[in-house]
């Protein structure tokens, strides 16, 4: 029996990194899938991939921050399924390490839009569809660095702040509802934003994305029943948050 059989997920950042693997996995284990990435090519690729999977890919090339097309997107699963069984916000951006200082304006509002203001706008588009499934599971990618506050990483370390915040929120006010949310850091993983952010480190020292693709998919089957949780990859349940 496939995990996910019958299950309509849509996937943020689907083209390439962790998000594409996630996919995959999820398309291998019977789902379909609303792949959603601004990359055209990385999303044909997906697709491709899907001949022998008992799953499918709906492709849905999409600018996240043009938070009228997550409006759009919202109308369009509701007339094509009805529904919506999950949801994992895996799209996201670094926008360079800098002191706090010399963050440029527009790199920080786009690190915004695309990290968090992204993330409401699929919920906010996305709650009616996830209340109609019998059993609903949302996942928002986070990062130790919320914790850790290193020097330079503000940008990015304050809106996976907001992240956590924004799925933990979610998870409270759906407690009596058929959704769970929760949160997963998936600690340094081989992708390009790891390189962004550390072009000296050895690639090869770190988890492929797609290591971290079945425990992804996991956390997205109905049989989990925790929300409000965080996971991580090297550890079942690392942080259960006051």
């Amino acid at each position: 029996m496939k995990l996910l059989k019958g299950r309509v997920i849509a996937v943020s950042g689907a083209s390439r990194g962790i998000g594409y693997h996630a996919a995959l996995e999820m398309a291998r284990q019977g789902a379909q899938v609303i792949a959603i990435a601004r990359t055209v090519g990385g999303l044909e690729e997906l697709d491709d991939s899907a001949a022998d999977m008992e799953g499918s890919f709906t492709l849905v090339p999409m600018d996240i921050t043009d938070f009228e097309a997550i409006d759009r997107l919202g109308g369009e699963i509701a007339q094509r399924w009805g529904k919506l069984d999950g949801f994992l916000g895996n799209a996201g951006m670094l926008g360079g390490l800098s002191p706090l200082g010399h963050v440029e304006p527009k790199i920080f509002d786009k690190v915004m839009a695309t990290n968090v203001t992204a993330n409401w706008r699929f919920i906010r588009s996305f709650d009616a569809l996830l209340k109609a499934a019998d059993n609903a599971r949302v996942l928002f990618m986070t990062s130790a660095i919320t914790r850790s506050r290193k020097a330079f990483w503000g940008p990015y370390a304050m809106s996976k702040a907001a992240v956590e915040n924004l799925a933990l929120t979610y998870a409270a006010e759906c407690v009596n509802t058929n959704i769970k949310i929760n949160l997963y850091d998936p600690g340094p993983v081989r992708t390009a934003m790891r390189a962004q952010a550390m072009p000296g480190e050895d690639p090869n020292s770190l988890a492929h994305p797609k290591e971290l693709a079945a425990s992804i998919v996991a956390l997205l089957a109905d049989d989990v029943d925790e929300t409000g949780m965080i996971y991580g990859y090297s550890t079942a349940n690392f942080s259960t948050p006051e």
